[in-house]
């Protein structure tokens, strides 16, 4: 840099620049959420906390409507319903409908699935999953024709209690798959030997 005035005026622009840089507010990315970044006063509201304000051009996301899942079980584990804003599903251990390894409904099992039905008719579901499960004893594929065969069990007798014949179903045997508690111990694989029947809630 040159000597002289011209050094002076030099220095002393590039202080100015210094100060300016340094009183300068951060950028916007970097505000925390909820601090409000407009220049006027946060407006009060009945004289509580000030209302917080959005960044300029941001906009509110779509209002989506929180699914919140109710469940309600028996003091045993042995039943259990779960209701969500899309859809209900019952579970049902295996030992309340079956006999120990077979897929032949005992005498309690039409009641409880004629229950299920009920619930399928007030809802106007048109469609219903029927899935079986078990636990991981034996080999796989005994468990695909096991689960397989007692959730189409489930169905038929399901639709002698349903007064619209035309919904569809899917039936699925899914053997050992989507375990819902440890196969490692007795208690978690009567958890695992399952049907499940679900369907979407129509009528609110």
């Amino acid at each position: 840099m040159r000597g002289g005035s011209g050094g002076a005026v030099g220095v002393a622009t590039l202080t100015a620049v210094a100060l300016t840089l340094a009183l300068a507010p951060p950028a916007a990315a970097e505000d925390p959420p909820g601090v409000p970044v407009s220049d006027e006063a946060p407006v009060e509201l009945d004289g509580k906390s000030p209302q917080l304000r959005m960044r300029d051009g941001a906009t509110l996301d779509a209002p989506r409507v929180i699914d919140i899942v109710q469940v309600v079980e028996d003091e045993a584990g042995e039943e259990r319903r779960e209701d969500s804003n899309a859809k209900t599903k019952f579970t049902l251990q295996a030992e309340v409908l079956f006999g120990r390894d077979s897929a032949e409904l005992n005498s309690q099992a039409n009641a409880r699935i004629a229950e299920i039905a009920q619930e399928i008719d007030e809802q106007g579901s048109t469609e219903v999953n029927v899935y079986g499960f078990t636990d991981d004893l034996g080999s796989y594929e005994h468990g695909v024709t096991l689960s397989q065969e007692r959730a189409e069990a489930v169905h038929a007798q399901m639709t002698k209690s349903l007064d619209d014949s035309g919904i569809t179903f899917n039936i699925r045997g899914y053997s050992e798959d989507y375990p819902v508690a440890s196969n490692a111990t007795e208690d978690g694989r009567k958890k695992n030997r399952r049907v499940e029947v679900s369907f979407p809630r129509m009528n609110e």
